[in-house]
């Protein structure tokens, strides 16, 4: 990390491509994605780390996006919604929300199919137990949470009923 004219040039891999970019030093994670990078996915909604909507993984592990200095991710990987599809395929959790209603408005969508995408990775076969358990710091004001849930069932076993 270096410094130059009150900037900070950090070094990190986003989405496994190797990036350098100058921020201020104050300057979110959340906002170096969106205004610096232009990688709108991952959405900023309470501003204060608890909602879930700018869940991103960072070195695997998630964080909040909106509460995590950008600096901080300094020679980390970091993974965000436009990361998840492979192959210009949508992963099998973004065809499973659609498929399944998992969204209405959206703002939460992306941090929901990330923290699934986490869970997945740590538990490729979890129950629907410790899935509600591990999407609790997630929230939603439009679905209820059942199709959220069911769609994430739905993407581990796509027979699931």
């Amino acid at each position: 990390m270096t410094s130059t004219q009150g900037l900070q040039s950090i070094t990190l891999t986003i989405n496994g491509q190797p990036r350098q970019v100058s921020i201020p030093a104050n300057r979110t994670l959340v906002d170096m994605l969106r205004y610096d990078l232009g990688l709108t996915g991952t959405k900023e909604a309470c501003s204060v780390g608890v909602c879930g909507a700018c869940t991103v993984l960072i070195d695997g592990q998630m964080a909040a996006a909106c509460i995590t200095l950008a600096i901080q991710s300094n020679g980390a990987s970091v993974a965000t919604i436009e990361g998840i599809a492979a192959d210009d395929r949508l992963h099998p959790l973004q065809e499973s929300f659609i498929s399944n209603g998992g969204f209405q408005c959206g703002i939460c969508t992306p941090g929901q199919i990330v923290a699934a995408k986490a869970l997945l990775d740590s538990n490729p076969s979890p129950s629907e137990d410790e899935i509600r358990e591990w999407m609790v710091g997630n929230l939603c004001r439009c679905t209820g949470y059942y199709q959220i849930i069911d769609s994430i069932v739905k993407a581990i076993s796509p027979s699931a009923d």
